[in-house]
């Protein structure tokens, strides 16, 4: 025969897995405010991340395949079809795209964060400093704009131009795939790449300057001006990323770059076939082009001092308790409430105090029902 515990059994009053980290955490380090981190996740999610870019970029290529066919494009030299200036330039902007997508994935799974938390430290994408950061790079990219006119260009390159009919067709397919083309890059450098390596490491600046030399390498080797650079674009972005708390910035300043860069060269005939990069900058619009970056940093950095955009993960909240019951959790940082109120038809236990929802039963009479025995005497009074 078993002793069953007088008093019921009552359920958890947090879910079972990992508390929440209720520690504030910069922007590289939000894949410690869940509880979930292990050393594997930022590995095993970039490994899957690359696969499935790969895949679904054959996919793409099958699928640019079989449209520039039935539609009767001719064929490149490397086994593709010809779509046009305009065409292939839209495909290589959808190529890179797609990664997007795919990096809000590998946050929810297998980082297991919420997607947004790749976004910025709110979770989310903060619509009116994404505004501000866009309006703050309109002067630098102005400037850049107007010194990339007063150098000397390529004496091979065509300056004829294009037409307003096909320029304006051009711009209007630009500005929808270039802002989502730069935004792919920034979640996959500034994004995901600074939070797996800020998941093992405190310094913001060991979590940025990999990111910026796999951007940098990723545009290809031209000059070496042109890698510098992109180096120095790559780290500024990366550090206005920590600093303000998310990518806007970032986005922001690659969205108006390209912008320029594509704009430019679709105002004049033929210049959207040039397969040439910020990679192959010359040193004179390499060096203004970290200029720019500077001072966009600069205006964006004043903007942050007057705004004050949020730059570390809310507090974590304490888990929800079952509906009646009170949170009991041993974890520390969090309050810890007093035991369960006795149950009806038991006395209260040490720690379970009887309450007004649960008196104590007739059955079991209270403290000044039971006078102290005459080999006891009850406590001296005063007079």
């Amino acid at each position: 025969m078993t002793n069953a515990s007088p008093y019921p059994a009552y359920p958890t009053a947090h879910p079972v897995g990992p508390l929440p980290d209720p520690t504030p955490h910069p922007y590289h380090r939000m894949d410690r405010t869940t509880g979930c981190h292990r050393w594997w996740r930022p590995l095993v999610g970039t490994v899957l991340m690359s696969f499935a870019y790969v895949v679904l970029l054959l996919v793409l290529l099958a699928v640019t395949y079989g449209l520039g066919t039935a539609l009767g494009a001719p064929e490149l030299p490397d086994g593709g079809v010809d779509l046009g200036p305009l065409g292939n330039t839209a495909m290589d902007l959808v190529s890179l795209a797609i990664a997007l997508p795919l990096v809000l994935l590998a946050t929810l799974w297998p980082a297991r964060r919420r997607a947004g938390t790749v976004s910025s430290v709110t979770g989310r994408l903060r619509i009116g400093w994404l505004g501000r950061c866009l309006l703050a790079g309109l002067l630098p990219i102005l400037l850049l704009t107007g010194t990339a006119f007063l150098l000397p260009g390529d004496s091979g390159e065509s300056d004829t131009w294009v037409g307003w009919s096909s320029f304006l067709t051009a711009l209007a397919v630009l500005a929808v795939l270039v802002p989502l083309q730069a935004a792919a890059e920034e979640y996959v450098f500034r994004g995901w790449l600074t939070q797996a390596v800020g998941a093992f490491v405190r310094s913001p600046w060991f979590a940025v300057l990999p990111q910026a030399v796999l951007f940098a390498a990723a545009h290809g080797w031209g000059t070496r001006w042109g890698f510098l650079g992109l180096l120095v674009n790559g780290l500024v972005a990366g550090l206005l990323t920590i600093r303000t708390g998310g990518l806007e910035a970032a986005i922001a300043l690659h969205v108006l770059n390209n912008l320029l860069a594509f704009g430019a060269s679709a105002a004049v005939v033929d210049g959207l076939t040039s397969d040439e990069t910020a990679a192959d900058a010359p040193w004179p619009l390499a060096l203004t082009a970290v200029v720019t970056d500077l001072l966009y940093a600069a205006l964006v950095l004043w903007l942050a001092r007057r705004h004050k955009p949020q730059r570390l993960s809310s507090p974590a909240p304490p888990p929800t308790p079952y509906p009646g019951h009170p949170v009991t959790p041993a974890t520390p940082g969090y309050p810890v409430a007093p035991g369960h109120p006795a149950a009806p038809g038991h006395p209260a236990a040490p720690g379970h105090p009887v309450t007004s929802d649960h008196p104590a039963p007739a059955d079991h009479p209270g403290p000044a029902d039971h006078p102290a025995p005459p080999d006891h005497p009850g406590p001296a009074r005063t007079a």
